[in-house]
């Protein structure tokens, strides 16, 4: 029976979106795990440092091919084998890295998904803008231990905020423990909003962010719905459950044969706006009608 071996920087959590998406994948590529596949689960749980420890135990027990669901899960897998397949979940441009070829023809052992996640970066600035205009200074909150994300998010959200005249602060936090010091800071400093940066952990972490947005009373944007029902004030992002289905097919895809090196990178193009209006009344905001038109769903 074929293996697959799946590498994540986040917690154990099976029953999650994202893990009943990549099943799906799965099922649409006429697998089931403990049928025809057996799937070797390896969880980071927030720790970067521990994946390439966690690759090396894949690449080890010969996995048939290696499911990487974040930026550097791909990196811990990529530096652990150039000859097992490995299919990708990443928001970073891969030709850009230089970790395939082409988007068309990747050329090696790498294929699998990217989001627009990153390319909107600087929507997510104009966005907030939009809803808080009297705020000046705008933060970016970026995870230190996934350098490569972090500084692409970095320039975009820079050049983005310079075109509209807005001061921007960059903060970094890597764990749970660091998250309430950064927004104690952003009051103190009197920072008018904040853009929490993509990142799997802070995907994982998204009902705390919101909640501390919401106590902290700061105007906020990132990428998942729970941030957003947890009272942040909006999310803007590609569909993640949807990109993880994807990298189910594509691991499908290489069980029957397929070649990572011939099959095209594929870019998630779904993207979802969703505001939460009761927490724009608490932070006296008053959201545009257009921007409400153009919602995805309004959360009251």
């Amino acid at each position: 029976m074929p293996v697959i071996g799946f590498l994540s920087v986040d917690t154990p959590d099976p029953s999650s979106v994202r893990m009943q998406a990549f099943h799906q994948g799965l099922s649409e590529a006429g697998f089931a795990d403990g049928s025809n596949v057996t799937i070797e689960y390896r969880w980071a749980k927030g720790q970067a440092d521990q994946l390439h420890t966690l690759a090396k135990d894949l690449v080890g027990r010969r996995v048939t091919v290696i499911a990487a669901t974040s930026t550097p899960a791909l990196l811990a897998a990529k530096a652990a084998t150039s000859t097992i397949p490995i299919v990708c979940f990443t928001g970073i441009d891969l030709v850009q890295a230089r970790l395939v070829a082409s988007l068309s023809r990747p050329g090696g052992n790498l294929t699998g998904v990217t989001t627009l996640n990153v390319e909107i970066a600087p929507k997510r600035v104009e966005l907030l803008h939009e809803v808080a205009p009297q705020a000046m200074g705008l933060a970016l909150l970026i995870n230190p231990t996934n350098p490569a994300l972090a500084e692409t998010l970095s320039e975009g959200t820079q050049v983005a905020a310079q075109n509209m005249g807005l001061e921007l602060r960059i903060f970094r936090a890597s764990s749970e423990q660091e998250f309430e010091p950064v927004f104690n800071t952003l009051r103190q400093q009197q920072i008018g909003a904040v853009v929490i940066g993509v990142d799997l952990f802070y995907v994982a972490k998204s009902q705390q962010l919101g909640a501390l947005a919401a106590r902290y009373q700061i105007p906020s944007i990132f990428i998942t719905r729970k941030f957003v029902t947890a009272s942040g004030l909006m999310s803007y992002a590609g569909s993640i459950p949807d990109a993880f289905r994807l990298v189910g097919v594509y691991s499908g895809g290489v069980l029957k044969g397929d070649k990572p090196a011939e099959m095209p990178i594929v870019q998630a193009t779904k993207v979802e706006l969703i505001i939460n209006l009761k927490a724009a009344k608490i932070l006296g905001l008053t959201v545009p009608l257009p921007l409400l038109g153009r919602a995805d769903e309004v959360i009251e």
